[in-house]
């Protein structure tokens, strides 16, 4: 058995399914804080938002679809954009289907769209969590969700 090989089968290795998703989500967080700041900075603005007593909320959300065909991706990423965009209190959205050609060990595989919303504060995500629009899009689109992984932290930007 090769070196490499070897490093596959050690038991950290087989432990690497739930660090994936750990670091998955700690990647999204750092993107996150990133593309919130990154469009002020390339128009020569001050990235770095007012100092607030309570952190950001990075609300991470990976949808695995019952039938997992480009067109129902799509029609979830269209719902997203027509429900849960331009919410009080949001930094930065984003949604769009899993990018198939990032296959590293560390990539999971097992969601077909994600959903990314920074919100200013704890409050404002708990103001989207109950508001209209995001409630019927939970309805609209439930039926069509195998399963559902929300990753909520609190970020800061970098100083």
């Amino acid at each position: 058995m090769s070196d490499s090989a070897a490093a596959v089968a050690s038991p950290a290795a087989r432990r690497g399914r739930s660090r994936r998703f750990a670091v998955v989500a700690g990647l999204s967080c750092a993107a996150a804080a990133l593309l919130a700041t990154a469009p002020a900075a390339l128009l020569g603005e001050d990235p770095a938002p007012a100092q607030s007593a309570s952190p950001m909320i990075n609300h991470s959300v990976y949808f695995t679809l019952n039938e997992s065909t480009p067109e129902g991706r799509a029609e979830l990423v269209a719902a997203c954009q027509k429900y849960l965009t331009d919410h009080e209190g949001t930094v930065y959205f984003a949604a769009g289907p899993r990018a198939e050609e990032f296959s590293r060990e560390v990539n999971d595989q097992t969601f077909d769209v994600s959903l990314l919303v920074v919100f200013e504060s704890k409050e404002a995500h708990d103001k989207y969590a109950v508001a209209p629009r995001h409630l019927e899009f939970i309805k609209e689109q439930k039926a069509n969700w195998k399963t559902v992984r929300v990753f909520d932290s609190e970020v800061a930007p970098s100083k």
